[in-house]
């Protein structure tokens, strides 16, 4: 056979393996664990009762820096939240020029619903990235009122009126100390369509959802967008401040509850949507290539080995094909058929959950390019000496945050 082939078959290999030994990464179907009602006492049979005490008091805390454009959008679900027990909202306006904090004060005047605080920690100490500074004086404010659970959710995201309720029933049902969802990101432009689904997709193939929900398991992740956290584990995991250099502040957090001894769940939402939009190309690539470097814990080697990888396993299937196609070469052609093949079926459940076109699927190797190339981007500003910027702060050389 021809080198090409063997490198077909190489990829062919691969994607038998991510196929079966990835934790079934490619599959959608790790939505909130079962859950009962804290309002009804377990075995009684008896109706809901109408007693707070038996819900947990939860804290949500919203870091926030020039959201002004989606705080409109995002807030007023929350205010909304329909929670049987005590709940109060913790808006850290950081550093914003745009009326963020006095925004905020404006729409709980309107809608009214769960109690609004708006504070402003100023700017970040050294060492610090800017959404961890601002998780730790909400953290702290909230932490005067005692309460046994955290949300911490970002400014863009919406909640459905019964999200906190049931993730909060979802962690009281199995014991969890951190449950995590992975809101629905927003995909309405044709860049969106292209790159937002395959986003979620990457981050599952690293991250594989069963794995991390296994108790005792080594993987740990979560989605920043909505983190639910029990107190006592922020307590023992020392957060926010162990990991307050982390630029990939969620995969951090969730280590360190992990490290910590806690029980942790990760999963796709169903009452939880991203409202930014991110409507050109470029919006996208700044949105991937601000950490996708610190992923690879700005490493030469891992990114060498990262770019071989997405080569060998998303862009030698169509080469292979075509040159069986133009070049005459029989076994590369079908050998990157069949891996072109499994890549594309691997694809279409996260393009069912996402509402999409399966036609998008074969196109996942033109997507996994686009990614190859913010990764190599990523680097390239990093040794810039512009690291990882986002709104205005550009944190050039954070730490990496230990994967144990």
């Amino acid at each position: 056979m021809s080198a090409i082939a063997w490198i077909a078959v190489g990829s062919l290999a691969a994607w038998g393996w991510l196929l079966l030994g990835q934790g079934f990464f490619w599959r959608t179907d790790q939505r909130l664990p079962a859950r009962e009602d804290p309002s009804v006492p377990a075995g009684s049979g008896e109706e809901a009762l109408d007693d707070r005490s038996r819900w947990p008091y939860v804290a949500v805390v919203v870091p926030a820096r020039d959201e002004a454009g989606v705080l409109p959008l995002s807030l007023p679900s929350l205010l909304a939240q329909a929670y049987p027990g005590r709940a109060e909202i913790f808006l850290v306006d950081d550093g914003s020029t745009d009326g963020t904090g006095a925004l905020a004060r404006e729409l709980s005047d309107r809608y009214g619903g769960l109690p609004l605080t708006v504070v402003s920690p100023g700017e970040p100490e050294p060492g610090w990235t800017g959404k961890l500074w601002a998780l730790r004086h909400g953290i702290a404010l909230a932490r005067a009122g005692r309460p046994e659970y955290l949300l911490l959710t970002d400014a863009d995201i919406a909640h459905e009126p019964d999200s906190l309720r049931e993730l909060v029933a979802a962690a009281g049902t199995n014991g969890l100390d951190l449950v995590s969802q992975m809101a629905r990101l927003r995909v309405a432009s044709g860049w969106e369509k292209l790159v937002v689904p395959a986003f979620v997709y990457f981050f599952a193939q690293l991250y594989p959802f069963r794995w991390i929900n296994r108790p005792g398991a080594r993987t740990a992740a979560a989605a920043g967008g909505c983190v639910l956290l029990r107190t006592e584990a922020a307590d023992r995991a020392r957060l926010p401040e162990s990991i307050r250099q982390a630029v990939i502040d969620d995969v951090a957090l969730a280590r360190a509850v992990r490290r910590g001894g806690g029980r942790i769940w990760l999963g796709l939402a169903e009452r939880v949507d991203s409202v930014r939009p991110y409507p050109r190309l470029a919006d996208l690539w700044r949105m991937v290539s601000r950490s996708a470097y610190a992923q690879l814990r700005h490493n030469p080697l891992l990114l060498a080995g990262t770019v071989a990888g997405l080569a060998v396993i998303y862009l030698v299937p169509p080469a292979a094909l075509g040159y069986g196609v133009f070049g005459g070469d029989v076994a590369a052609g079908w050998l990157g058929f069949a891996a072109w093949t499994v890549m594309t079926g691997t694809y279409i459940p996260m393009l069912r959950y996402y509402r999409q076109s399966l036609w998008l699927a074969p196109l996942l190797p033109l997507t996994a390019s686009l990614y190859l190339l913010m990764t190599v981007d990523s680097a390239v500003q990093h040794y810039r000496g512009r690291g990882a910027a986002w709104k205005g702060r550009t944190y050039a050389r954070p730490e990496a945050t230990p994967d144990r």
